[in-house]
């Protein structure tokens, strides 16, 4: 009774197998990152992508033995456009980062009053259609790259996604109740070329590209799948991915929002899940910036050999000597949204040295969470007692006590670095009997490891910061999505 789980990323691709304990083997990875061909833009091949995803789903069944069911996560609001009839892509898939429609987001807001942002699909859709099929004539499927992986997997037979993906298309009613009728119009988008909406845990088909043919069971975006996956199932549990940048989500189970748009406090409601024809709501907070600057200290700066290294560097000093990092490297999430704030290094003296300037960009990469703490806190009520996290930053123990410290919480350590998989595996498993209910999945939760606050990093001084790095190119600043 374990689940395969196809798990695609924004730099790679891996399938692996878990098993009923949670525990996940016969995993197979492959990188597969974008192209950037210019500024602004990312881009990736779809074909390559859909035959990764095979050969890495092969290789795991091959060493994991036969499965109960499919689980299928991956980055939300990539965009593909392929011909119905033969599979092909029309054109090269469009990456959730890519910039090229942010001026169409514009002309949509002051042409249609529709709120667009550029990271979602809408307009990527849009932007393909003009540019490969400006008369809309020929017979086209969309889809994120679930929806992508759900089409390869089941030899063609399956054209579907789930409401925690299609909700961050921008396509979706804010109900999550049907597509939206209003933005495909003003888009010029056929609606025919849309995929069925099903529930993110449930069979929806079955994979017969792979062998045995499992049904297919879970379709989920990445970021809901780590929050499944850390067991946060209950209204108020929460979970923040530290990836290259990170993501707060928080379960809420509140009623259907009236709007999509964000809200004061910065935050945007999401589908966590859906079962039964029923959507479970939750919050999402976002930090456009976080392991990414690690890797600046590595690639750009030189300052440290490789990304764990910025450990024991950082450890060479017991505090920063009053330098801040401000992490703003692509601008300010969540609760500011401003596109035009800029990474700033503050407070350096004679005496700053390179482990200062190391443990000050760990402590501001923790800093930037507890605002997302602070502001889902807010925005739902919920006060979250814990702080769960997963994401490659979350294996470095210097990081992980500042931001302890920095939001006065314990913090739990996801026993998996990546708890994409073992989230879509319980959606999947949940929807053919490997486990019960969400009750069992709560009951699931076995932290790696618990971090308690031994101090307290500077609030006050923090949002001092912020606001010096702020409105640093006006023009971007000005940007509202």
């Amino acid at each position: 009774m374990s689940i395969l789980v196809v798990d695609v990323g924004t730099s790679g691709l891996r399938a692996a197998v878990v098993r009923p304990d949670g525990e996940v083997t016969a995993l197979h990875h492959r990188p597969f990152p974008p192209s950037t061909p210019a500024p602004g833009l990312v881009e990736f091949d779809a074909a390559a992508m859909a035959t990764a995803v095979l050969d890495v789903s092969r290789a795991s069944l091959a060493a994991g033995g036969p499965v109960a069911a499919v689980g299928i996560t991956a980055q939300r609001a990539s965009t593909v456009v392929w011909h119905r009839a033969t599979g092909q892509p029309l054109s090269s898939g469009i990456g959730w980062q890519d910039l090229r429609t942010v001026f169409d987001c514009i002309t949509v807001r002051a042409e249609h009053g529709l709120h667009l942002a550029p990271n979602q699909s809408a307009t990527k859709v849009a932007w393909l259609l003009d540019n490969h099929d400006p008369d809309r004539k020929h017979d086209l499927c969309f889809g994120t790259v679930e929806s992508w992986v759900a089409w390869v997997l089941s030899n063609g037979s399956v054209h579907a996604t789930d409401h925690s993906n299609a909700a961050v298309t921008g396509l979706l009613r804010p109900d999550a109740s049907v597509w939206s009728s209003t933005a495909c119009d003003a888009l010029r988008i056929p609606e025919a070329m849309l995929p069925r909406l099903v529930d993110s845990s449930g069979v929806f088909g079955e994979a017969t590209a792979l062998p045995g043919a499992p049904p297919l069971a879970a379709l989920v975006g990445d970021q809901q799948a780590s929050l499944v996956g850390q067991s946060c199932v209950r209204p108020g549990q929460a979970k923040i991915t530290f990836g290259t940048g990170g993501m707060l989500d928080m379960c809420t189970d509140a009623a259907a929002p009236a709007s999509s748009n964000r809200t004061p406090e910065g935050v945007f409601p999401i589908v966590a899940w859906s079962r039964d024809g029923r959507c479970t709501w939750g919050i999402e907070a976002i930090m456009l910036s976080a392991g990414s600057n690690v890797e600046w200290l590595v690639s750009d700066l030189g300052l440290i050999a490789d990304p764990a290294a910025s450990h024991a560097v950082a450890a060479g000093c017991d505090t920063t000597d009053g330098v801040v990092y401000v992490p703003a490297l692509m601008g300010l999430g969540t609760p500011w949204w401003d596109y035009g704030a800029r990474g700033t290094l503050l407070g350096l003296t004679r005496g700053s040295g390179r482990a200062q300037i190391v443990r000050a960009v760990l402590e501001g990469v923790a800093q930037r969470g507890a605002d997302l703490v602070d502001a889902a806190v807010a925005g739902s009520g919920h006060q979250l007692p814990v702080v769960r996290i997963d994401g490659g930053m979350s294996q470095n123990p210097t990081f992980v006590q500042a931001l302890a410290d920095a939001t006065g919480r314990p913090v739990e350590l996801s026993r998996h670095t990546e708890a994409t998989t073992v989230g879509a595996a319980y959606l999947a498993g949940l929807a053919v009997g490997v486990w019960g209910s969400l009750a069992d999945i709560a009951d699931a939760w076995r932290p790696r490891t618990v971090v308690e606050p031994v101090g307290q990093l500077d609030r006050a001084r923090w949002a001092e910061a912020v606001e010096r790095s702020r409105r640093w190119i006006p023009d971007l600043s000005a940007l509202d999505f």
